[in-house]
């Protein structure tokens, strides 16, 4: 094998790490967003992929696909709640909620709340 195969093949293995390092990743991160959501009473009010008292977690993720500045957005909302943005119905505040934990749960929702088996 010549020096340019061995390099095409390391790239190559390389990137595939990297990828699985990443789905790992986000596996991970989906997993304790779902802890958290029901930790904190999310999934009392919203589904993933039907309305209950909140919209569903993909239609949420749909009205914000293209909106970078959604996380941030979101974010703000699941720490101090508010109204409107989806009718008259209230969201409570989740103020305990550290900054952390709330960006993991905006990701997880704009990516469609994906559940975790």
């Amino acid at each position: 094998m010549n020096l340019s195969m061995q390099h095409l093949k390391s790239c190559l293995l390389t990137t595939v790490f990297l990828l699985c390092s990443l789905s790992a990743k986000a596996s991970s991160d989906d997993t304790k967003a779902v802890l958290l959501a029901k930790q904190n009473a999310c999934l009392g009010c919203h589904a993933l992929d039907k309305k209950i008292v909140g919209p569903s977690y993909q239609a949420v993720a749909k009205k914000y696909a293209n909106d970078p500045s959604a996380i941030v957005f979101l974010k703000n909302k699941i720490i101090k709640g508010g109204s409107g943005s989806w009718g008259v119905v209230p969201m409570p505040a989740n103020a305990k909620l550290s900054d952390a934990d709330a960006s993991l749960l905006a990701g997880w929702i704009l990516r469609g709340a994906p559940s975790v088996n």
